[in-house]
């Protein structure tokens, strides 16, 4: 069951693709989760031209990789958010801001996610990792309370945007891996819970676990992983420390610039924080996942050209195959 270590180039999208691929390659990453913004991969572009697809496999080749998902956070942020506002126009293209009009963004991001499907089976990767934005996250810790029918609104209308979408996900052959974090539709352990239900958990509908969320939530990433183990399509590899306790640093960030050591958390190089990686790399081997395990290097404190090969080192010297029986027996008792 030896899975693949890649490199998401979501935080490398400010480097041409094929500088990404140089470097991934040089230091022996098995592949990359390709993001769908910078040059690394256009979803529009794909599905226009044949030849442009071809051209990613061939820098992939030339530099001993392979491609085992895409990633189209940024845009899928935009299908369900509310409100849309300068923020939104910072991470979009033009051609899904266009005018700005929240309704018109919405639905322009909503076909990009569409075309990233059907760009992800002519890449020939069956997984597509995303966020899908959220019109309830805005009532998230705040006052006045928000109603019961208010937050069914929230699922709803997530429900109503995401199933058309889902349903090209289905025609295609191809899954959505949504990222549990913070203000999306799933961002904790029951609202992930609430999301699946309020799409019939249709199967095209997955999860992209990336502990460090969970640890800056002071949520278990291993008891996640078990309770949804049927849904977990992608892993992201990524650290988080926390840094409460002095009476001063809050969970929230007190609206404090990245890295800014009056946070209460940060993300730091994989190995560095408070995620039990030995833990979860067993529990990973008993829920039987043999996908990809994906660097996503977000440390602001240390130089990225260091710290990803130190990543990579880190994940091969501690992720390790379990017994064919271990599975086997962790699926013949139950619960």
């Amino acid at each position: 069951m030896s899975r693949p270590i890649t490199l998401f180039t979501g935080q490398w999208a400010d480097l041409p693709f094929e500088e990404v691929a140089r470097l991934a390659g040089e230091w022996g990453y098995d592949g990359l989760e390709i993001a769908c913004w910078g040059d690394h991969f256009d979803p529009w572009q794909a599905v226009e031209d044949p030849a442009y697809v071809q051209s990613r496999h061939d820098i992939l080749e030339k530099n001993g990789l392979k491609v085992y998902a895409i990633s189209n956070h940024l845009t899928g942020q935009a299908v369900c958010d509310d409100p849309i506002d300068a923020r939104h126009e910072g991470i979009l293209s033009s051609r899904i801001w266009g005018d700005g009009d929240p309704e018109g963004v919405r639905q322009r991001a909503a076909e990009e996610l569409k075309n990233t499907a059907r760009g992800a089976k002519l890449l020939g990767v069956d997984t597509v990792i995303g966020f899908t934005g959220s019109s309830i996250w805005k009532y998230v810790a705040m006052f006045p309370p928000a109603s019961e029918e208010m937050v069914a609104a929230g699922y709803q209308d997530f429900a109503d945007r995401w199933n058309p979408i889902l349903d090209v996900f289905d025609e295609e052959g191809v899954r959505f891996a949504h990222e549990v974090h913070p203000s999306e539709i799933a961002y904790d352990y029951w609202t992930t819970h609430a999301a699946l239900e309020a799409i019939g958990h249709r199967e095209a509908f997955g999860l992209n676990w990336d502990p460090s969320h969970f640890v800056w939530q002071d949520l278990d990433p291993l008891g996640f992983l078990w309770d949804f183990r049927d849904r977990i399509y992608h892993v992201d590899c990524k650290d988080a420390k926390k840094q409460v306790g002095n009476g001063r640093n809050g969970r929230l960030g007190s609206h404090l610039p990245w890295a800014d050591p009056r946070r209460g958390w940060d993300f730091v190089s994989t190995g560095r924080g408070d995620v039990p990686w030995e833990a979860c790399f067993r529990m990973l081997n008993t829920i039987g996942y043999d996908g990809p395990i994906s660097i996503e290097w977000e440390d602001a404190g240390m130089d990225r050209l260091l710290g990803a090969p130190e990543a990579l080192a880190f994940v091969k010297a501690n992720l390790f195959d379990a017994p064919e029986a271990a599975f086997d027996a962790a699926f013949s008792s139950g619960d």
